[in-house]
C-alpha cells in the first residue's frame, strides 16, 4: 500500500472517530462532499479569473477535489447501516486514528488520492 495510505480505511476511521457515533458519519461525508463541490467551485471561480497564481491555484483546488471524488465514494457506500461497524470489525481503531491522522495530511497533493483508489480499486478486483 503506497504511502500507507488505504483510501476506503481512511473514510472508515474518519466516519467512525474515536467513538463511533452515528452524527459523526453524517458530518464527514458531508466535509467529503463539500470537498468535491465546494473546492471544484472554488477552483474554477479561480482559474476563470485568469493570472498566473490564481489559475496555479485554481488547478491545485480542483485537483484537491478529485481526492475527495474516492473519499466521498467510499462514505456513501459505509453510510449504510452496518456497513462501517463491518469495514472496522476487528481493528485497532485508537492505532489507525493515529496513523491516519497524519496520513490524511497526503489529501492536499493533487490527484493522489484519487490515483491510490485506482490502484486500490483495480488491486480489490483482482
Amino acid at each position: 500500500m503506497a504511502l500507507g495510505l488505504d483510501v476506503r480505511r481512511l473514510a472508515a476511521i474518519d466516519m467512525w472517530g474515536s467513538a463511533g457515533v452515528r452524527w459523526r458519519r453524517w458530518v464527514i461525508l458531508g466535509e467529503f462532499l463539500l470537498g468535491v463541490v465546494g473546492a471544484a467551485a472554488l477552483g474554477l471561480v479561480s482559474l476563470a479569473s485568469g493570472g498566473g497564481l490564481q489559475t496555479v491555484a485554481g488547478c491545485w483546488l480542483i485537483g484537491l477535489a478529485a481526492n475527495y471524488v474516492p473519499l466521498s465514494a467510499h462514505a456513501l457506500s459505509l453510510i449504510r447501516p452496518g456497513a462501517l461497524e463491518a469495514e472496522i470489525e476487528g481493528v485497532d481503531v485508537p492505532a489507525e486514528l493515529r496513523h491516519y491522522t497524519v496520513a490524511q495530511l497526503w489529501v492536499i497533493v493533487p490527484l493522489l488520492v484519487l490515483v491510490l483508489a485506482i490502484g486500490q480499486w483495480r488491486r480489490d478486483r483482482r
